[in-house]
């Protein structure tokens, strides 16, 4: 199959052909139809997860339709539209059989412990129990946007913050996750800010839907706590910088609720302000991506209209295109990648 492949971190990003990936025991090949180019494929790229083995094909964001299914797999048939999360959990843990998946300590992930979905065919694992089901209200751009980016955002407005009508809340970064958030905060009745360096993306976030946009900067969070009346009930980092957590831990109001989405790579962990933390009483929340038991109530959002994942999307692109991308700082919005575009 055709796929992007790299040998080397940081090295040149190609597109090869590679030998089809095994269908797992359990589990399913998808033949993609689209594939996000995400921040974190960068990260992977240069070396910051420690799960990626070389040779590698990059991508974890998808949707396709099923190829093929292994043995044991009783909810998928072969030409079944799906997508799935970026955590794959193994389905036999305490986790997993609790529907929180995302932290399951066995989990896979396309595109960092085995080859991704920059490629013609991706393996997924444990398919009964990570496979999603596309609504054909959603097209598969849109589908492939929320295993990573949008679903994460999701679960960290909804789950993690608990994001109510009227409440404050800061995004610092105005990219893929961030901009979903926004989104999703705004159909859900809250008050976004954006916080970006990046002119073009404040003015995106505006657009779908931030009350304000705020340079980023050392006096962001005091121009956030001006425009809020003593800062924001919940604050976002989109990012994952040493400065945007910081940052975004000091734009909270007392008992505010911080939640870290970004990765935080290498010698980039933050110092933060553990002195307000107690004095403000104030949450400080992770949030990794998504169970695919959660997926229900996102895509009866995104079904509906509520938000609307295809207005963060650019133009689609080809393997050749993606292989150029990949490694550069992502653009505004999202960008997916589809197999048959070249």
């Amino acid at each position: 199959m055709r796929a992007l492949l790299y040998e080397r971190f940081g090295g040149p990003v190609s597109v090869a052909d590679v030998p089809e990936p095994e269908l797992p025991e359990g589990g399913a090949l998808v033949r993609v139809a689209t594939s996000g180019l995400c921040r974190s494929d960068r990260h992977a790229w240069a070396g910051h997860d420690d799960t990626v083995h070389l040779p590698h094909v990059p991508g974890h964001e998808f949707a396709g339709t099923v190829a093929a299914v292994g043995a044991g797999v009783t909810r998928w048939r072969v030409g079944d539209r799906v997508t799935a999360p970026f955590v794959n959990g193994c389905g036999r843990c305490e986790w997993c059989l609790s529907g929180r998946a995302q932290v399951c300590p066995d989990q896979t992930q396309p595109g960092f412990t085995h080859w991704g979905s920059h490629a013609e065919l991706v393996a997924v694992r444990a398919a009964d129990l990570n496979l999603v089901a596309v609504p054909d209200e959603v097209g598969d751009d849109a589908a492939a946007s929320l295993g990573c980016r949008f679903a994460t955002a999701y679960r960290a407005v909804t789950a993690r913050a608990r994001i109510q009508p009227g409440e404050w809340m800061a995004v610092y970064g105005a990219g893929g996750v961030g901009l979903s958030a926004i989104t999703i905060a705004r159909a859900l009745g809250a008050r976004p800010i954006a916080v970006d360096p990046s002119a073009a993306a404040r003015e995106l976030a505006t657009r779908l839907g931030a009350e304000h946009a705020v340079e980023a900067g050392a006096d962001a969070p005091d121009a956030i706590a001006a425009l809020t009346g003593g800062g924001a009930h919940v604050s976002i980092d989109a990012v994952g910088s040493a400065e945007t957590a910081t940052a975004s831990v000091l734009s909270l109001r007392r008992l505010g609720r911080h939640v870290q989405i970004g990765l935080l790579a290498g010698d980039a962990m933050p110092v933060l302000p553990l002195d307000r933390a107690i004095a403000w009483e104030l949450d400080l929340l992770g949030s990794h991506g998504m169970a695919a038991a959660d997926y229900p109530a996102m895509l009866a959002m995104v079904a509906s209209g509520a938000v609307r994942p295809q207005d963060l999307l650019a133009a689609p692109v080809g393997l050749a295109q993606a292989a150029v991308l990949l490694p550069a700082a992502p653009p505004a919005g999202v960008t997916v990648l589809h197999p048959d575009l070249d």
